[in-house]
């Protein structure tokens, strides 16, 4: 499972990113798994300023940079840092 820091004044509803983004609904408190087309089986919760993801990857062939992209849009929106902010966060662990 793989944590992602939000930023301090970053407020978004995840929930709904998740629904714009995906077409899942659920409790994002709680914790849900959805499916993405291409990523594979999503386990999503957000737990005070952080959001744990956990992937089980799709079967088959690999992901395509439209895949890519949306995801990195999702987290993009979701926590407010882009891909380099996120890669120097897990460089800090």
């Amino acid at each position: 499972m793989r944590e992602y820091k939000i930023k301090r004044e970053h407020s978004a509803d995840i929930a709904e990113l998740i629904y714009n983004y995906f077409g899942a609904k659920g409790d994002i408190s709680k914790g849900f798994t959805f499916s993405a087309p291409g990523i594979g089986s999503i386990y999503a919760k957000k737990d005070g300023n952080s959001l744990f993801i956990e992937i089980d990857p799709s079967k088959g062939r690999g992901s395509d940079y439209n895949v890519i992209k949306k995801w990195n849009s999702f987290l993009f929106e979701t926590t407010g840092m882009d891909a380099k902010e996120r890669k120097k966060e897990f460089s800090k662990r």
